[in-house]
């Protein structure tokens, strides 16, 4: 009998998919520091955490987006600040935000470098606007402009919400399983003219497009309303179903 023996065996953990979250670059104070730093709200790390992936944080450096979809499973555009006006050949609103060539230029590489590998890809606020314009597509730069109305962005700094229709013959629909939902919402610019190879599947009241999605593609996904700060974490869960099914194994 050995002296030494063998702990009892147990099943190493295992965790999901690795999920790519896209981050901005901007100047924060923290203490007694002000700085730039890489910011992502944190509710888009744990919404991909408790749906079973591994969150990982994306800053947006120059020329490392294929390297970066060499690494992980999936990708979450999140949102952020407007998309530069001059990618879809037009000029900046009044009201829109100053842009930021630098993360404009690394989502839509690493876009690009998503769907050239099959990876599953869920876009958010911002992330459907650069997922438009990267298909040719062109934005509503001030919506209230459009719709008369604030509906999709009550006051600075909160989430208001509003009733968006869903197409139940689509890829949201299909995730969501109803034909409506109550959704949280901050945006001032939407989706416009709708880009190549891109499909609307949900609405607002007042017409503006609320989602899109590929339908050639098995998961490349857009809302413009804010999923992370609701309490229906499905299309989340979606994510990480289709990176699974595109045949990513857990990981020990």
């Amino acid at each position: 009998m050995s002296l030494h023996p063998e702990p009892p065996t147990r099943d190493k953990p295992r965790f999901g998919p690795v999920i790519g979250i896209t981050a901005g670059e901007l100047v924060a104070r923290y203490g007694v520091w002000e700085e730039e730093v890489s910011l992502v709200t944190a509710n888009y790390v744990h919404v991909i955490a408790a749906a079973g992936g591994i969150p990982v944080v994306l800053s947006p450096v120059t020329g490392i987006a294929e390297a970066l979809i060499e690494r992980i499973d999936g990708v979450v555009l999140t949102g952020g600040v407007d998309v530069d006006a001059s990618l879809f050949g037009a000029e900046r609103h009044p009201k829109a935000q100053e842009p930021d060539p630098v993360r404009d230029q690394f989502e839509l590489a690493l876009l690009d470098a998503a769907v050239a590998s099959a990876l599953p890809v869920l876009a958010i606020c911002r992330g459907i606007q650069v997922l438009n314009v990267a298909r040719g597509g062109t934005l509503h730069q001030h919506l209230p402009d459009v719709v008369a109305n604030h509906d999709h962005m009550a006051a600075p700094g909160t989430f208001g919400q509003h009733r968006v229709r869903i197409d139940p013959a689509s890829q949201v629909g299909a995730i969501l399983g109803h034909t409506e939902e109550v959704v949280p919402t901050h945006h001032h610019q939407a989706v416009d003219r709708i880009g190549e190879g891109l499909v609307a599947s949900a609405w607002a009241d007042d017409g503006t497009v609320e989602a899109l999605e590929d339908p050639a593609l098995p998961f490349l996904i857009a809302v413009q309303w804010h999923p992370e700060m609701g309490d229906n974490p499905s299309l989340f869960e979606g994510l990480i179903a289709a990176t699974r099914a595109a045949g990513v194994l857990d990981r020990a």
